[in-house]
């Protein structure tokens, strides 16, 4: 069919259903829906035989719902209405939640129900939540609603009807700034993150810290520390620790409220973002090889079960800053020297990676030069991965990775992908070259002409399309919640498999031969010399960019690479890798995802 997909942004749901659309033979083509743009001009120039909303802030317009078949995607259970369905849920505690698809009509969320699957709610932030167990109960939603109109036959059903358990509408307001409000004074350390979680990844929760007002974003508990409600009591590797009534949190970023007249504001590593207002407190760093089985929360850890090694890593929004990527490293090098025979590199739910701190970078003196220590620092850690000869590494992707993050998972012997990841192995939209050896890696799995064209078409894949391409050598079948155990299960056999011997004895010789014929310098030296041209040309499309993708700015229309002509045009040729024709920024995974507004 031809399927127009209608969003607020190409976020990671709508990514998701783009892929997986596309990988069932549909033709498939997105608009954004923009304040200057006619959204009633827009469907009628597609002239789609069906309109999906994956994630949708603004209303459908009767002259569309009325002409097109419009599936709206709500991230609730039949019955729930209202602005802030996952932000309600989180803050009540729920345990089960669900996503509704259903048709867009003259009422918010009271049109007739196509699909609704239901999903578990796991204790962890809303973003997470979203790309994880709602977003693969939606993605179910939507091929089940998918497939039911194809067939022709099927009747939705209205919200009121009997058949649909728990229909009774619950209409709930949007959740604002005074219920997200912490009360330091009261709360305990469960409330505290429990609001964290539920405004997580927007829009934070408004307080008050050291003289100024910001925006906190994440939180993890601590038992062991105590102080006085509210007090700063220490931080690590960039986040503050913020005493409760009965322990505290790490909060890991901060963003500054906004200043009437002024200009957008984004996140930073929280202690970056107080800087001089932070007052002196113990720094309580973790060892390189940090265990966690102390209960307290660090962004690294590694563990052991036999034979293999684990080093798990969670960054905000996936995106790794130099700093990141040093102490990344320097746990690499440590867990490499532990006695294993498998060494796997990932493992959480949630981002893999998504390459460069974008953030970081726009938030320092100098972008430029804080760009160029980023990429190198990032490189330094997948020429890490690449020459480890000692050894199988396999990186386990159990969320969406991008640029130099799907680089660092191709520097590993094998990619091990949740189904539910997505993966965008391209820099051109951000105005990019690229680095992190991909010149190297990406044609060595997909052929030169599969590397040019990934890089040239700039469009998401899906695991099973990653499957297929050859970027991922498995796809594991399992929810969010499943993948650590299941990818440990697999290293185990790995480890085990007679074959294994052999193939790090080859793994070395195929590198050795490699040195001999191309050294992995030469891939490096090329790619950086197009980056620091980039870097250090303050014309170069890459800092209008990052500037817009980092403070949310909306484009001016939706990318040519997205839409096709009237009825689908995707794949079509664009601009080279590294030539950006038009500063048009692409909302993507790591600053996107949650938004206040969720649906339309």
């Amino acid at each position: 069919m031809r399927i127009l997909l209608v969003a607020s942004a190409f976020n990671s749901l709508t990514q998701r259903v783009h892929a997986e659309l596309r990988d069932r033979g549909h033709r498939v083509a997105v608009e954004l829906a923009l304040p200057d743009a006619s959204l009633t001009d827009t469907v009628r120039r597609h002239d789609p035989e069906l309109v999906v909303a994956p994630m949708l802030k603004t209303v459908i317009p009767e002259e569309v719902w009325s002409a097109y078949t419009c599936l709206v995607v709500h991230p609730g259970p039949v019955g729930d209405r209202g602005p802030s369905s996952l932000d309600w849920a989180i803050h009540d505690g729920a345990g089960h939640w669900g996503v509704t698809v259903l048709q867009a009509d003259a009422e918010m969320d009271a049109g007739d129900v196509w699909a609704s699957v239901a999903c578990p709610v796991p204790p962890v932030a809303k973003s997470d939540l979203y790309r994880g167990e709602v977003a693969d109960a939606a993605l179910a939603a939507v091929l089940f609603a998918v497939e039911r109109f194809a067939g022709g036959t099927h009747v939705p059903l209205r919200q009121d009807h009997e058949g649909l358990a728990g229909a009774a509408p619950r209409v709930r307001p949007y959740l604002d700034q005074s219920v997200r409000r912490i009360d330091w004074a009261a709360d305990s350390t469960e409330t505290v993150v429990r609001k964290l979680r539920a405004a997580d990844s927007q829009p934070g929760v408004l307080d008050e810290l050291l003289g100024g007002e910001w925006y906190l974003h994440g939180g993890h508990p601590e038992r062991a520390l105590r102080g006085r409600p509210g007090e700063l009591l220490a931080t690590r590797t960039g986040a503050v620790c913020r005493a409760t009534t009965d322990g505290a949190v790490w909060i890991p970023e901060l963003r500054p409220r906004r200043l009437p007249g002024g200009p957008p504001t984004f996140k930073l590593p929280a202690a970056r973002a107080l800087g001089d207002r932070l007052p002196p407190l113990p720094d309580l760093a973790p060892p390189p090889l940090p265990d966690g089985r102390d209960g307290t929360w660090t962004d690294i850890r590694y563990r052991e079960e036999g034979d293999v090694g684990f080093l798990s890593f969670a960054f905000p929004g996936g995106a790794m800053s130099t700093e990141q990527c040093r102490r990344l490293l320097a746990a690499y090098r440590a867990a490499r020297a532990r006695p294993t025979s498998v060494l796997v590199l990932g493992g959480e739910r949630d981002f893999f990676s998504n390459g460069i701190h974008l953030g970081v970078i726009e938030g320092a003196a100098d972008p430029a030069a804080e760009s160029w220590a980023n990429i190198n620092a990032i490189d330094d850690l997948v020429e890490a991965v690449l020459t480890t000869t000692d050894r199988l590494v396999v990186a386990a992707v159990g969320g969406n990775a991008a640029a130099g993050g799907v680089m660092l998972a191709l520097a590993a012997d094998e990619v091990w992908c949740r189904s539910g990841a997505v993966l965008n192995p391209h820099y051109r939209l951000m105005g990019l070259y690229g680095s992190e050896y991909w010149t190297y890696t990406l044609p060595r799995r997909v052929g030169a002409a599969g590397a040019e064209r990934l890089m040239r078409e700039a469009l998401p894949v899906s695991a099973a399309g990653a499957l297929d391409l050859g970027l991922a050598d498995r796809v594991l079948d399992c929810g969010p919640g499943d993948f650590a155990r299941e990818a440990g299960a697999l290293a185990a056999r790995l480890a085990s498999h007679p074959a294994t011997a052999a193939r790090v004895l080859a793994k070395k010789a195929a590198l050795d031969r490699q040195e001999s014929a191309t050294p992995l310098a030469v891939f490096r030296a090329r790619e950086l010399d197009r980056m620091r041209r980039t870097f250090e040309d303050p014309a170069a499309p890459y800092h209008a960019l990052r500037r817009a993708f980092v403070r949310k700015e909306r484009p001016r229309a939706t990318p040519a690479h997205l839409t096709g002509p009237p009825g689908h045009r995707a794949g079509a040729p664009v601009a080279p890798n590294d030539s950006v024709p038009c500063v048009t920024p692409v909302t993507g995974t790591a600053l996107s995802d949650v938004s206040e507004r969720p649906n339309g």
